[in-house]
């Protein structure tokens, strides 16, 4: 049998399809430069990171100088190649790529979406430049795919000032963000209001969230709003309802979709170089046909699922995209990651459930990527209304 060239192999970046090529020479320059900072500056660290459930604060001034923020909204590239960043910054550490899209994606998200022309003047150039670390909190103890109707942290207007009370849960970036957005419903009307709250406002308190198998490196936070007063300057001029947060979750739920694309990359990548290196009854792993027919299924499913994403980035690019098929491209593409991951795990065997190889991290972090920003389930009825026009959420 041939020796195999571990270091040389077909499709090194496990595109198959050439994807990438549907970017501008300049994208495909940058998404390159990308790709390698990431593989020198935190691919090689992110298992300690991990491991430890600590967040390398000492890496946010190199990812401000690697000038990734908003780079549709601001700095004017496709929607594609926005993507596929995300799917490799979640290549080479799912955390680090949550840890971006909160800060990037939820929290920045919601002022590039909501605020007003004053407040993104004042706001967003110390949020781009990472001076202002950022948090998004919509979701709370009692309330997740249903906070839409049931939001129970309330704002109380007190002449120029809000009044916010209530509790959050699972809050990316809490326990040491600068600013977080905060979703509550008015008491008056009963809608769905933004307000940027400064984290050392008095009554505010974030407790970061123990003793989790997935995301490990992301400190998430139950958050406690204790009469927190915040100025009519800091509500959200373009958020006075449930119908425009939306606006930020269409946009954030393809990221995570992104992230699902990412994510089976990783597997890939992982499981592929372990079998060729691996051996067993005197030979490769990537001998064996019930092996590469493994390798082959992960493949497919990742080449399926960035199929979808590449469509659906066109879409956002043309201003067509729908929250439905945001929708369907979440359910799927985390089903075809949730397969993938447990494939890869498999052809690792043991090695598969200790960090040390890699497989072990991708496999729990998965396990986040498939229930946050809208569930299998409610992302699968979202899409059922809208090819039967019938609602069957109850």
């Amino acid at each position: 049998m041939a020796t195999i060239d571990v270091d040389n192999l077909p499709y090194p970046d496990g595109d198959f399809y050439a994807f990438e090529d549907l970017l501008t020479d300049k994208e495909r320059d940058r998404l390159h430069e990308i790709r390698t900072w990431l593989a020198a500056e935190v691919k090689p660290h992110a298992a300690d990171w991990w491991n430890a459930g600590e967040f390398p604060h000492h890496m946010i001034p190199k990812i401000a100088e690697l000038d990734v923020m908003s780079p549709v909204y601001r700095q004017g590239y496709s929607n594609l190649f926005a993507g596929l960043c995300h799917a490799e910054v979640t290549r080479a550490d799912t955390s680090f790529a949550t840890f971006l899209g909160v800060h990037d994606g939820l929290f920045t998200g919601s002022i590039e979406a909501l605020a007003s022309e004053e407040q993104k003047a004042a706001w967003l150039p110390d949020i781009y430049a990472m001076k202002k670390i950022g948090a998004f909190g919509l979701t709370e103890p009692l309330g997740g795919s249903d906070v839409a109707g049931g939001t129970r942290t309330t704002a109380r207007r007190d002449g120029d000032n809000w009044i916010l009370n209530g509790e959050k849960r699972w809050i990316g970036n809490a326990t040491f963000s600068d600013w977080v957005v905060i979703y509550a419903r008015d008491v008056e009307d009963n809608q769905v209001k933004g307000f940027l709250v400064d984290t050392k406002t008095p009554g505010y308190r974030a407790t970061k969230i123990e003793n989790k198998i997935a995301l490990r490196t992301v400190q998430n936070a139950d958050i406690v709003l204790d009469n927190v007063v915040v100025s009519d300057d800091f509500h959200l001029k373009g958020a006075n309802s449930f119908r425009d947060t939306n606006k930020v979750l269409k946009v954030t739920r393809l990221a995570v979709a992104w992230q699902a694309v990412g994510q089976q990359m990783a597997a890939f990548d992982v499981a592929r170089k372990y079998a060729v290196e691996r051996h067993q009854f005197g030979k490769p792993l990537a001998s064996f046909q019930l092996v590469q027919e493994q390798l082959v299924k992960i493949l497919g499913n990742t080449v399926s699922s960035l199929g979808m994403m590449v469509r659906l980035a066109q879409l956002e690019d043309l201003g067509q995209a729908k929250d439905e098929q945001s929708a369907l491209a979440k359910a799927f593409t985390t089903a075809r990651m949730r397969e993938s991951v447990a494939l890869g795990r498999s052809i690792l065997g043991g090695n598969g459930i200790v960090t040390d190889y890699g497989m072990a991290k991708i496999f729990a972090d998965a396990e986040a990527i498939y229930s946050y920003e809208g569930t299998y389930e409610i992302n699968t009825l979202v899409t059922g209304r809208a090819i039967t026009g019938v609602a069957a959420f109850v």
